[in-house]
């Protein structure tokens, strides 16, 4: 299996940068992991289509968007999604945060499935690690390790 995750932006603090290359060395046991960051272009309606091209560009496999509009999901849920996938022969995911101000509407139509990890709006860049995190959590469910109590 292989696991995308396509964001807008890059991130700066180191903290997030060592938890998420902790999270990604742990997924990569279960699954090829990659992230592929958009340039973000600024802070209006017209960048949002800027941004709109990389990101449907880096679109692969099964597609899901974490947007505040989608189905709430539980660690579970997403483990079986992952378990569907490999049974229903999509042998890649790839998840798409947007950037601060969310993504386009182009991009949301593009994607049918959406999902959110609870009511709470996050950092966009803190939401990579969480997504990161709660892949490897949803991958140690299906592997039955004992991560997941």
């Amino acid at each position: 299996m292989r696991i995308n995750i396509v964001a807008v932006g890059n991130i700066k603090q180191k903290y997030y940068l060592e938890a998420i290359k902790e999270y990604a060395k742990r997924i990569s046991r279960y699954a090829k992991f990659d992230i592929t960051e958009v340039k973000e272009f600024g802070d209006n309606e017209k960048t949002l289509l800027q941004e709109e091209v990389g990101i449907l560009k880096a679109l692969k496999g099964k597609v899901i968007l974490l947007d505040l509009e989608g189905d709430d999901i539980s660690s579970e849920e997403l483990a079986g999604i992952f378990k569907d996938s490999a049974v229903y022969g999509d042998s890649e995911i790839t998840f798409v945060v947007g950037g601060s101000r969310g993504v386009s509407n182009n991009v949301k139509n593009a994607i049918p499935n959406k999902i959110r990890f609870g009511k709470a709006t996050y950092p966009h860049q803190l939401m990579r690690v969480i997504l990161a995190e709660q892949i490897y959590r949803a991958l140690s469910i299906n592997a039955g390790s004992d991560y997941h109590k």
